[in-house]
Formats: structure tokens, C-alpha cells, sequence
């Protein structure tokens, strides 16, 4: 099967060089078949340090190490590859960069966050299928190794704990940049349906409580000090089960690129774009929350808060 020729849209996150490592690097131990990344578009936001800071370096090293083109805009990308990796590190530019890319029709993995806010969110859902091309967004600890087995042993969960390291960034609100990690952890074990969140929010943690329409619970502890490690506990009628996501020794994103490497070629995401503008929704109201104190229903545009 030839190989597929993948562009990359947005070179300002260590995600870029490790997605590429693991693609085009067939010696990698975890490397990942099917395709190359052979053209990029750096980008990069210049009102966000973590940003700009970046795209000089991991520009040269994609270009130096890997043999990747630059080119000079997103729409060349996206004429010039089969797939596309939307890896800009700014969830706020996500919905402009997918509209550009959008027309030539070809699958696209967006990297977390999909977007920052639920109109994005939608707005972006509907250009994919105006367009009809498969997309994909997803947190690679969703498919952490360790993850995966564990709720491959475990009979419906009704509940999990989720935790992991919550740094805050002013230009992506709250749990939109590290939060979104352990959410996705959460949403991996229990699906869609969580209809109320509250969240306790303390500048050493956070919490949030997320309460699905069957009585299942899952919480989200988010820390910003000592603790750095990724984990969740599970928990069904059978017992409960520990998931030691930073003890994987297969890297998280070999995982995720296993999954977009499937959808490159078969045209079908692995994940339901339903269940992700659940996430984005779960964490505008997690962030209301968190600014409020008080409760928030999970009822779209039209949600009630409680006190």
C-alpha cells in the first residue's frame, strides 16, 4: 500500500516533532506505518508566548531532521498531502487554519483542543460536513496504552477519577489546555451524557465533578503543584481499576497516530464528533463553573445554571 503523504499545519508544540519522529522514522521502536510528513506550514499565534516562541526551532528541526518542505501557506499544505495533521498549538486559530483547509477535501486530525469554545466547535463541525471529509480530534491519553487495557478488562464503568497536571494559559480559558487531558480520559471510560458540572477551583487544584443522565459520576482533578502524573481510577459493579497512564512505556501519541492512521486511509473516525463537542461543551461549563461556584447544566446554548 503506497505510503501517504502527510502535511502538517501548524509547527509551534513538541507534538510535531514527535508525531513526525514516530511516522517517518521506521527505525523508532514505536513507529507508526502508513505515511510521511512531507510538507508543513509553521504558523504560530504571536500574543501567545508558547506559541511563537517555538515554531523557529521545531521549523528547522522538521526541515533539517526530517526532510520536511515548508511552505508558505496552509492551502499549500493541503493541495500538496494526502492527510492533514492540524497540530497549530493555539485552539483559538483552529477553526480559521480548518476553514482554509477545508475545501480540498482531505482527512484531517485536529490536535487537542479542537477548539476553545462550543460555537467554534460547531461552526467547525459543520464546514467538515459541508465539505464531507472525515475529522478527528482527540487528547493522546485517550488512547494511553495502560487506558486502554484497563477499560478493556473493565464491564461498564459507572464511575472514574481521573487526575493530571492543570497548568493555566490566559489565551485558552481554563481546562482547555492541560484540563482537557484528564476530561478526555474521563469521556474514554464513561461516553457521552453528562448533563451537570461543578467545579472547585483553588490556585494549587482544581476539581470537577461531571454527573451523567444514568447516575454515573466522574471527576477531574486538575493539580499545579508537585504532582505532574496522568492517571485514572475506574470503577464498576466488579471493582475498581487503576489506569498508570505515565508509566506507559509506549508513548501516548504512537497510540493517537495509530487511530489517525486508520482514519487517513479508511475514511472513518474512530471517535464520534458527536462525543467531542460534548468535551468542548463539558469544559466551557466546567470554566463557568470554576469562575462561578456554582453548577451548570450541559443544555447547549440554552443551559440553566443552579446555585
Amino acid at each position: 500500500m503506497a505510503s501517504l503523504k502527510i502535511g502538517m499545519v501548524g509547527l509551534d508544540t513538541s507534538h510535531c516533532t514527535a508525531f513526525t519522529r514516530l511516522l517517518n522514522d521506521p527505525e523508532d521502536e514505536f513507529h507508526v506505518p502508513g505515511g510521511r510528513v512531507t510538507v508543513a506550514y509553521p504558523g504560530g499565534s504571536p500574543d501567545f508566548e508558547l506559541s511563537w516562541s517555538r515554531v523557529e526551532g521545531i521549523t528547522a528541526e522538521l526541515r533539517e531532521n526530517y526532510d520536511v518542505r515548508i511552505l508558505s501557506c496552509p492551502e499549500e499544505v493541503a493541495e500538496q498531502s494526502d492527510a492533514i495533521l492540524l497540530t497549530a498549538v493555539d485552539g483559538r486559530c483552529h477553526r480559521e487554519l480548518f476553514r482554509r483547509i477545508a475545501p480540498y477535501k482531505k482527512p484531517v486530525f485536529i490536535d487537542k483542543p479542537f477548539a476553545v469554545s462550543t460555537r467554534d466547535a460547531r461552526e467547525m463541525v459543520r464546514i467538515a460536513e459541508e465539505h464531507q471529509l472525515p475529522l478527528m480530534s482527540a487528547s493522546s491519553l485517550r488512547y494511553a496504552e495502560p487506558l486502554v487495557k484497563a477499560l478493556e478488562d473493565m464491564e461498564q464503568p459507572f464511575g472514574c477519577d481521573a487526575f493530571g497536571p492543570m497548568a493555566l494559559e490566559p489565551t485558552q480559558p481554563g481546562l482547555f489546555w492541560y484540563g482537557i487531558h484528564g476530561v478526555e480520559m474521563m469521556y474514554a471510560a464513561l461516553g457521552t451524557g453528562c448533563v451537570r458540572v461543578r467545579a472547585v477551583s483553588h490556585p494549587r487544584q482544581d476539581v470537577v465533578v461531571g454527573e451523567w443522565a444514568d447516575g454515573r459520576i466522574g471527576t477531574f482533578r486538575g493539580n499545579r503543584e508537585g504532582n505532574a502524573s496522568f492517571g485514572m481510577l475506574i470503577h464498576s459493579g466488579k471493582g475498581s481499576a487503576f489506569a498508570d497512564v505515565t508509566r506507559s512505556r509506549k508513548p501516548y501519541y504512537a497510540g493517537l497516530l495509530e487511530q489517525v492512521m486508520t482514519m487517513f486511509r479508511s475514511g472513518s473516525p474512530p471517535l464520534d464528533l458527536g462525543e467531542t463537542l460534548e468535551i468542548i461543551r463539558f469544559i466551557e461549563a466546567a470554566n463557568e463553573s470554576r469562575a462561578t461556584g456554582r453548577s451548570v447544566v450541559l443544555a447547549g446554548d440554552d443551559q440553566e445554571n443552579e446555585a
